[in-house]
């Protein structure tokens, strides 16, 4: 590991004026940034710790939607009785990912500013069109994740809560690394009120995306049977000594399906 310089932030404006000021990088729960720091792939000069923030933490519902402040750990989601009783999924979602230290750790707004090709969270905003907000204003799902690692956000800009609307149904179906559980192929549907369906895909492709031909079918209807009847295209789809390409592409249908099943 490198030499660093350490700053605490005592609130969301200190943070990002450090963040202004000397640049480097905030830590929220590290769970991915230390281990990157350890093997010397990453090598921030400055380190602006954001778990002191009150502000960035807390789960709440705001109408038709569930607002996750940033620095919300995952445990505290799936352990949330309001997230299961508005967005099941996403407590469910929260359960799965690691282990009980990652899960005590990791947090939602470290998820998704990472954007790690195979993580979970990324699949939930995307699946769920839900806004990215942060200290310069808010993000669409759709316009967030920008590839490998790779996000909207500036170097200064710092994710403060995500909003997930309320969907009619939504459920999130991955097939695990045994070791990490990260997802070899994550797959989140949701259908709305008016029956429009959207389902995001993690663990497949260097970034998260949306699988329009599942959206299609299923939107016409929404069954285990009708996700089994999509061919999915392996071109640009990862491939390592884990799962080819066309593999992956298998998993897409059979999580598809798994996830209708299980949004019923």
């Amino acid at each position: 590991m490198y030499a660093f310089d350490y700053h605490k932030a005592t609130s969301l404006a200190d943070a990002v004026a450090v963040l202004s000021k000397r640049g480097g990088r905030p830590l929220a729960g590290g769970q991915s940034l230390v281990p990157a720091m350890k093997l010397r792939l990453a090598q921030p000069g400055t380190l602006v710790d954001l778990s002191g923030i009150a502000e960035l933490r807390g789960i709440r519902r705001e109408g038709a939607a569930v607002v996750i402040g940033a620095m919300t750990r995952h445990a505290e989601v799936a352990a949330s009785n309001d997230v299961k009783a508005a967005i099941p999924a996403l407590a469910a979602l929260a359960e799965g990912i690691g282990d009980r230290q990652v899960r005590n750790m990791g947090t939602l707004g470290g998820s998704i500013a990472n954007n790690d090709p195979a993580a979970c969270w990324p699949a939930a905003v995307l699946g769920l069109d839900a806004t990215i907000v942060t200290s310069k204003g808010r993000h669409a799902a759709d316009a967030f994740f920008k590839g490998m690692y790779g996000t909207a956000l500036a170097a200064d800009e710092l994710v403060t809560a995500v909003s997930f609307p309320v969907p009619a149904t939504a459920a999130y179906a991955k097939f695990a690394n045994p070791a990490s559980r990260f997802a070899l192929v994550g797959v989140f549907v949701a259908q709305r009120a008016d029956g429009s369906v959207r389902v995001a895909v993690t663990g497949a492709a260097p970034s998260v995306f949306r699988c329009a031909s599942l959206e299609a079918v299923l939107a016409r209807s929404f069954t285990a049977d009708a996700a089994k009847t999509v061919k999915v295209d392996a071109a640009g789809l990862n491939g390592d000594l884990h799962a080819s390409a066309e593999y992956r592409a298998h998993l897409i249908t059979v999580m598809a399906a798994r996830a209708v099943a299980a949004a019923g």
